[in-house]
C-alpha cells in the first residue's frame, strides 16, 4: 500500500525547485510510478485522438506537450539513479522496463490517429498565427514522427515495434555487462612498490578502494571508461602498466568461464544488425543515414568527409610523436619497442624534456573544492552573474551528492546544481550531466535541477582530493552542459535545457573548457592546497606553449572511435558481421588508424556511447561541435574575453535558446557567419 498511497512520484515535489524527495524515495516506488505514468500518458494521448474537434495547435501539439508528466518525473530520477548508484534491484528493473518503455514510445509515435492530427496541423501551419517557437514545434514533431515510422503500414509498424523492443533490451544489457566487467577487472595490487610513480594521494585512494571491497592491505586501481587510464602516465613499473591497459581492453570481450556472462560481442553484432534493419524499414540505406538525417550534419557523407579530412594528418602526427617517444626509450637503453601501455609514460618524459612541463606538479594546485568553487562557479559568476550557494539541508540521491542553489545577479532563483564527483562500484564510468527537473513555461516550471556525475577516486579520510589536469578539464566540460540546462528558456518541454540536436549538444560544454586556463579564472582557483600560493605563471605558460603536443595521439584515438562508430552504422541490412575484433581491425586499417601503439579511445565491446548511451552513429558530434567551439574561442579572444557583456550575448543568443530554434541558425545569429574550420586545425596541429 505504501508504494501506491504514498508514492512520491504521483505528485509534483513540494521541495524547493521541485527537487525530487530523495529521502522519501525507496525502491518500491519506481515500478508503480512507471506503470501508472505510462498508463496516464496513453490516456492523455487517447483524449487527443478521441476528440471530435478538428486538429489544432492547442488541442494536439500543446496537449501532447502536457502529457506524460509523471512518467517524466520518475524517469529522470530512476535513470540518474541507475547510472550513478546502481544496485541489483535497479539493474533488474531497468532490464524489465526497457522493452516496456520502448513499446510505450512506439504506441505514441506510431499511433495513426495522432500522426494524422499532427500532419493536419503541419499542413495548415502557414495560416496559423503563432510565434517562432510554436511553429518550430510543429515542424519538429512532424519530422520526428515521420522518421520514427508513423507513416508505415501496419505490418511494417509491427516489425518496427519488435526491433525497438529487442534493441532496448540489448542496449540495457550492454551497459550492465560493461559495469560488471569494469568492476571485476579492476586491477588488484599486492605490493605498494608496484605503485611507484603515483602520488601519496593516489596510493591512498587505491588503498581506500581496496578496503571498500574488503581487500585490506591491498591496493585497487578502478578502471575508467576510455581505453587509456590516467595512471599510465605515472606508473614506473612497465609490467603494471601493461596489466592495467590489458584489463581495460578486456572489458566485454572475455570468453572464459569467469567472463562469458559479460561478453558484449554478440550484443554488438545483434545491435548493429537490428539498427540496419530498422533503417531499411524506414527508407534509409543505413543507420548512419537514418540518424544524421535529423542532425545538423544531414548525411553520413558529410560526417565521413570531415573525419576523413582529419584522420590522415592525425595519423601522421601520431607517427612523428611515436618516433620521439621511441628515441627516449632507446636513449635510456630500454631495449623494447614502444607499446600502447608505454605511450602516456614516455609522453610525460618528452613533455618535460621539450617544454619543461610536469603535469603531475600541477595536481597540488587542483584541489577539488577550490576548482569547483573558485574556478567553475567563479567563471559562471563572471560571465553570467550566477551565484552558487551550498544547501546541505537539501538531500541528493547519495550521501556524496552535494546540492547548490543557483541565483542570478538580481537575486532571482534559477534552480539547483547537484554534484556527485567520486567513483564507486555502483556508478558507471565516464562523466555526464542529467536534468532532474527541466524548465518549461507551459508547465509552469520556471526553475531547473541539473546534476553532474564524475568518477574521481576518493582519497582516504582527511586527505585532499587533488585532480589531474584532465579531470579539471572534464569538470569544466560537464559544467558547460549544466549551464546549458540552467540557462535555456523555453515555452515547451520538448525544447527545454539541452534538448538540442545531438551533434550540437557538446558545443556549450566544449566552450566552457576555455575558462579553465583563462588567466582571471586560473589565478582564482589554482592555488596550492597546503600553502595557498598561486600556480607559478611559468608552469601555465609552458602548458599553453605545449598545447599541440601529443595532439596526434589524442586526435587519432578519438577519430578511431568516431570512425569505428560510423563503420558499424554504415553497414546495410544485408551485411552480417561474424567477428567483432576482425571488423574493428579492418575498419581502423581502412582509414590508416590501425597503429597498435595508439588504440582507439573505445573498443566496440566497451563503447558505451554508441551501444548504450544514445550516441549511436553520433560519436562524431564531439569533433563536429568542436569546429564551432574553436571558432567561438576565437570570437571571445577577439572581443575582450571574459566580460559580462560577452557572457550575456552568448547566453541570450546560444545557451538561452535551448532547442527552440535550429542551432546553426542560432550560431549564425551570434557569430554573424558560419563557423570556420581553421581554428580547429590550428588547435589540433592538423595544418
Amino acid at each position: 500500500m505504501a508504494s501506491t498511497a504514498n508514492n512520491p512520484f504521483f505528485t509534483r515535489s513540494t521541495l524547493p525547485y521541485q527537487l525530487p524527495p530523495f529521502a522519501s524515495i525507496t525502491d518500491e516506488h519506481y515500478r508503480p510510478a512507471f506503470l501508472r505514468g505510462m498508463t496516464e500518458q496513453l490516456a492523455e494521448v487517447s483524449a487527443i485522438t478521441g476528440t471530435a474537434d478538428a486538429p489544432s495547435f492547442d488541442n494536439t501539439l500543446v496537449a501532447l506537450e502536457r502529457s506524460g508528466q509523471m512518467l517524466a518525473r520518475v524517469s529522470a530520477v530512476f535513470f540518474n539513479k541507475s547510472s550513478s548508484d546502481s544496485s541489483d534491484f535497479t539493474n533488474e528493473l531497468e532490464e524489465e522496463l526497457a522493452p516496456l518503455l520502448a513499446a510505450h514510445a512506439d504506441a505514441i509515435r506510431l499511433d495513426p490517429a495522432l500522426y494524422a492530427r499532427l500532419k493536419a496541423v503541419h499542413e495548415q501551419r502557414s495560416s496559423l498565427t503563432l510565434d517562432g517557437e510554436s511553429l518550430y514545434l510543429i515542424n519538429r514533431y512532424f519530422t520526428e514522427f515521420t522518421l520514427a515510422g508513423a507513416g508505415l503500414s501496419d505490418d511494417d509498424k509491427q516489425s518496427l515495434r519488435d526491433i525497438n523492443s529487442r534493441l532496448s533490451t540489448l542496449t540495457t544489457r550492454f551497459e550492465k555487462n560493461l559495469l560488471a566487467d569494469t568492476n571485476e577487472l579492476a586491477l588488484v595490487i599486492d605490493d605498494v612498490a608496484e605503485l611507484d610513480g603515483l602520488t601519496d594521494g593516489e596510493i591512498s585512494a587505491a588503498a581506500e578502494a581496496a578496503r571498500e571491497r574488503q581487500l585490506d592491505g591491498k591496493y585497487l586501481i578502478n578502471l575508467v571508461l576510455p581505453t587509456s587510464h590516467p595512471y599510465l602516465a605515472s606508473l614506473t613499473d612497465r609490467g603494471v602498466r601493461e596489466r592495467l591497459l590489458a584489463a581495460s581492453r578486456a572489458r566485454g570481450i572475455r570468453s572464459d568461464a569467469t567472463g562469458a556472462a559479460n561478453d558484449n560481442r554478440p550484443l554488438v553484432i545483434e545491435i548493429t544488425h537490428l539498427r540496419a534493419q530498422r533503417a531499411r524499414l524506414l527508407g534509409f540505406d543505413s543507420h548512419a543515414a537514418y540518424v544524421t538525417a535529423d542532425e545538423t550534419a544531414k548525411s553520413p557523407d558529410a560526417v565521413w568527409d570531415l573525419l576523413g579530412r582529419l584522420a590522415p594528418n592525425a595519423a601522421r602526427n601520431a607517427r612523428v610523436e611515436q618516433a620521439d617517444l621511441q628515441a627516449v626509450v632507446d636513449a635510456e637503453g630500454g631495449g623494447f619497442e614502444l607499446a600502447a601501455w608505454d605511450w602516456a609514460f614516455y609522453t610525460e618524459k618528452v613533455r618535460q624534456e621539450k617544454y619543461d612541463v610536469d603535469t603531475a606538479a600541477m595536481r597540488p594546485y587542483f584541489e577539488l573544492e577550490n576548482v569547483l568553487t573558485n574556478g567553475v562557479f567563479y567563471a559562471a559568476n563572471q560571465l553570467y552573474g550566477l551565484t552558487f550557494t551550498a544547501k546541505p539541508e537539501l538531500v541528493g540521491w547519495h550521501p556524496e551528492s552535494r546540492v547548490f542553489e543557483v541565483t542570478t545577479e538580481e537575486g532571482s532563483a534559477l534552480g539547483l546544481y547537484i554534484g556527485d564527483f567520486y567513483t564507486r562500484d555502483s556508478k558507471r564510468g565516464g562523466a555526464w550531466m542529467n536534468a532532474l527537473v527541466s524548465q518549461s513555461a507551459l508547465l509552469g516550471t520556471d526553475t531547473t535541477v541539473v546534476c553532474n556525475n564524475l568518477n574521481v577516486s576518493k582519497p582516504a579520510a582527511g586527505q585532499p582530493t587533488l585532480l589531474t589536469y584532465d579531470q579539471v578539464t572534464t569538470l569544466f566540460h560537464e559544467f558547460g552542459h549544466a549551464l546549458h540546462g540552467l540557462l535555456a528558456r523555453a515555452t515547451y518541454p520538448k525544447f527545454s535545457g539541452t534538448n538540442v540536436y545531438r551533434d550540437f549538444v557538446e558545443f556549450p560544454s566544449q566552450v566552457n573548457e576555455m575558462w579553465m586556463l583563462w588567466p582571471e579564472i586560473l589565478s582564482n582557483y589554482a592555488r596550492h592546497h597546503q600553502t595557498g600560493e598561486a600556480m607559478p605563471q611559468q608552469l601555465v605558460d609552458r602548458i599553453q606553449a605545449s598545447s599541440t603536443f601529443n595532439e596526434g595521439f589524442l586526435t587519432s584515438e578519438y577519430l578511431a572511435a568516431a570512425l569505428l562508430d560510423q563503420a558499424w552504422h554504415r553497414i546495410d541490412a544485408d551485411t552480417t558481421v561474424a567477428d567483432v575484433v576482425r571488423f574493428e581491425a579492418d575498419a581502423l586499417a581502412s582509414v590508416g588508424l590501425d597503429n597498435p601503439a595508439v588504440p582507439t579511445r573505445y573498443a566496440s565491446t566497451y563503447f558505451a556511447h554508441t551501444f548504450s548511451g544514445g550516441y549511436d552513429a553520433g560519436y562524431y558530434s564531439y569533433i563536429w561541435s568542436e569546429v564551432l567551439d574553436a571558432d567561438t574561442v576565437e570570437w571571445f579572444r577577439e572581443n575582450g574575453g571574459l566580460t559580462r557583456a560577452n557572457g550575456d550575448r552568448f547566453r541570450d543568443r546560444l545557451l538561452g535558446v535551448g532547442g527552440t530554434q535550429d542551432p546553426l541558425e542560432a550560431y549564425r545569429h551570434w557569430r554573424g557567419r558560419d563557423a570556420d574550420l581553421q581554428p580547429l586545425l590550428d588547435r589540433r596541429g592538423l595544418n
